[in-house]
């Protein structure tokens, strides 16, 4: 078995780590980019929104590496991600990249289902060390999701331009070459060292924006046009709604890690706007939204992928929040024809109306 697995955002990092760590042989596709997604384009549904043809475009180039079987998770409910690796599957069958697929379902619907594709997986290795595989690889996760937030707040306030991205690829590859518990340790400790020596210029009360949506736009960095980056370099200090660390605890460790946001409280934060579930993450976005606007953001930004059914729910109700609790709230929707040059200047003009509104209070208060 030569395993692959999607892209999204920096998974491939803790993934692998899991199972390296049970001796699977394990093929990371390249880097999600333009080839990756005109491959998804050429061979997928034309309406399919974009994550599903980036998942197929790193499919076939992991193909071309030489893998032979793919890794994917599950889902139910209205979204359509519950059906993404049987479509993705028979497309790539039919273009004559028959691989086998392992489906991970969700473990709150079929345990007894989930444990049979683990141990195909792991083959006669115990379940101690399937779950000393998974401690690791989520030691990965939170190593990675604590680096993304130190360069969200460095971004905007490096002294040298691209100082921050270059310390951040740094530490990122710490954290990826430690290969065993005791090894990330030390990882952790030097890669926090590295971006706490960024140098940072004197700032004054920054924009913060809140990004939030749908999980692949929101961590794919070549999904959003990496949304993240542009605004930091705008002078925006970022936080998102989620991270790969509190998905997994939620959804996988049934919320065994303490001290991390959990969608169950970021869903009752949607009341009365949105009470039940729409699927996806449509209810959480709402949640979310509620949740910055109370902390004080200043503009709250919702991004999702084309055709995203339970975004467009969350989106229909957004301007009620924003009405509300007084924050403005932009939305931007991706696909394959999303310029960069156009992303830029809405972001442009978003960021100078946060600041104006930002300035005017700031006098009222005084």
């Amino acid at each position: 078995m030569r395993a692959t697995f999607p892209h999204m955002g920096n998974l491939y990092i803790p993934l692998r780590a899991m199972l390296q760590y049970l001796d699977v042989d394990v093929v990371v596709p390249p880097p999600s980019s333009k080839r990756t997604l005109n491959l998804g384009v050429k061979h997928g549904p034309e309406f399919a929104c974009m994550p599903l043809k980036l998942n197929l475009g790193n499919f076939i180039e992991a193909r071309e590496m030489g893998a032979d079987t793919i890794i994917m998770a599950g889902g139910c409910g209205p979204c359509r991600f519950g059906y993404y690796a049987q479509i993705e599957h028979a497309i790539l069958k039919d273009i004559g990249c028959d691989m086998q697929l392992i489906v991970l379902e969700p473990p709150e619907k079929n345990i007894s289902e989930l444990i049979i594709k683990i141990k195909k997986i792991t083959g006669r290795r115990s379940w101690w060390q399937v779950i000393q595989a998974i401690r690791f690889g989520y030691q990965k996760a939170l190593a990675v999701d604590e680096l993304e937030r130190k360069v969200f707040q460095i971004r905007p306030r490096e002294a040298r331009a691209g100082a921050s991205e270059r310390a951040f690829s740094e530490a990122l590859k710490l954290i990826d070459n430690a290969a065993s518990p005791g090894e990330m340790t030390e990882a952790r400790k030097k890669a926090g060292a590295i971006m706490a020596g960024v140098a940072c210029k004197p700032s004054g009360p920054l924009v913060r924006i809140a990004v939030i949506g749908e999980i692949y736009t929101l961590l794919e960095p070549f999904a959003n046009n990496r949304l993240e980056r542009h605004l930091g370099l705008l002078g925006a200090e970022v936080d998102r709604s989620l991270y790969l660390s509190e998905w997994v605890n939620d959804h996988l460790l049934f919320g065994l890690v303490k001290g991390l946001r959990s969608s169950k409280e970021t869903c009752a934060s949607a009341s009365p706007y949105l009470c039940h579930f729409v699927g996806g993450h449509g209810q959480e976005t709402v949640g979310s939204a509620v949740n910055y606007a109370r902390d004080g953001y200043d503009g709250i930004i919702q991004v999702y992928p084309f055709t995203c059914m339970p975004e467009i729910v969350a989106q229909s109700i957004l301007p009620g929040v924003g009405s509300d609790y007084d924050i403005p709230i932009l939305t931007l929707i991706m696909d394959e024809h999303t310029g960069e040059a156009g992303l830029q200047t809405r972001l442009e003009a978003f960021i100078d109306l946060l600041a104006r509104r930002k300035e005017t209070r700031e006098v009222i208060c005084k």
